[in-house]
């Protein structure tokens, strides 16, 4: 039986209380937050698991394996240092760092000291991310255009990072994943609005190798909550919106029709139609999944087998330095940023 410490006991953490306590592999044994009122809802809903303010606490006790942080980004180096040096094996929310620099350094210590290092990239661990990962490396869109991804909603908002840390890392990290690569240069801009130098809106255009385009607005400014991927081939498009929970992905038998668009100009209606295919659409079954319980057993099964995780280090890194080309493109008013390799 694995044991585990959950640090962070507000929005996420107790999603991730409950996946792994009672598990049967795992069990929560210690609880760490600084707020007493909310230490005090899990001692209603677990009263067998300890509680504290202190991580050191749990970072100390010798039966406790493993340690997952679902605290603020700016705390992530300092919480998953102690940790891993306890001899702990880590799950960290995403993103990992908030700095290129910390989330090496983190990645580093972890290999020294031999314990597994995992960030949180819970949409890779999506059944129908993966479904959607299997049309993209199959060839069955053809060439991949481009990737347009939107995910915005009104709040929470942060204080500790802009908009693009916040929700971006999700769509970094699974247009990496669907791609098989990392991203190689930048374009963005944002506004900050509510707090001063910390971007609401961020409006951002990566580039990935083979000339894909992936462009993403996250906002926490919007009266809408939306979760809106397409991914453009040269012989199908497809979406993928996780907000369906009955229908998340759809696969468009379009196309344009390369033969017929290289007609000098279209002087009619009909001869415009005729450079454009529109086939059927597709509404592949998705088998019915938790991504959160897949990713936590996917942990547990990182430490006891000492294999690689899906969203390690090296993962969490990639997105961190994406994530930081994005910011320093804002501040150069939207100058191309190159990702540090």
């Amino acid at each position: 039986m694995i044991k585990v410490a959950v640090v962070g006991a507000g929005h996420w953490g107790p999603n991730l209380i409950g996946n792994f306590h009672n598990h049967t592999r795992s069990e929560v044994a210690w609880v760490i937050d600084r707020s007493e009122e909310r230490l005090a809802v899990v001692r209603a809903r677990f009263p067998d698991i300890q509680l504290g303010t202190a991580a050191s606490l749990a970072f100390q006790d010798p039966s406790v394996d493993a340690v997952v942080i679902a605290t603020p980004t700016t705390s992530h180096y300092e919480l998953t240092l102690a940790a891993l040096r306890a001899g702990k094996h880590v799950l960290v929310e995403k993103p990992l760092a908030d700095t290129v620099e910390k989330a090496v350094e983190m990645d580093e210590v972890a290999r020294e000291v031999g314990r597994t290092l995992m960030v949180g990239h819970v949409f890779v661990y999506n059944a129908a991310a993966q479904l959607a990962k299997q049309y993209i490396t199959s060839q069955e869109l053809g060439r991949v255009y481009y990737i347009s991804m939107v995910r915005t909603n009104l709040g929470p908002i942060r204080v500790d990072v802009n908009a693009a840390f916040d929700l971006a890392a999700h769509d970094i990290s699974l247009a990496s994943y669907w791609l098989g690569a990392a991203p190689l240069s930048v374009t963005a801009t944002g506004g900050a609005w509510i707090n001063r130098g910390i971007e609401d809106a961020v409006f951002a255009t990566i580039h990935y190798p083979n000339g894909v385009l992936v462009n993403l607005h996250a906002s926490w400014l919007n009266p809408i909550k939306t979760r809106d991927i397409r991914v453009v081939g040269d012989k199908r498009m497809l979406t993928f919106d996780d907000v369906n929970t009955s229908e998340p992905l759809r696969i468009y038998d379009k196309q344009v029709d390369e033969e017929a668009a290289q007609v000098p100009f279209a002087d009619s209606f009909a001869s415009f139609r005729m450079t454009v295919r529109e086939g059927d659409i597709v509404v592949p079954r998705v088998p019915m999944s938790q991504p959160l319980k897949q990713e936590c057993d996917h942990f547990l099964d990182c430490i006891e087998n000492g294999e690689a995780p899906m969203s390690g280090g090296p993962e969490g890194i990639s997105v961190v330095r994406a994530l930081d080309a994005i910011s320093r493109s804002m501040v150069d008013r939207g100058r191309e940023a190159q990702v540090g390799g």
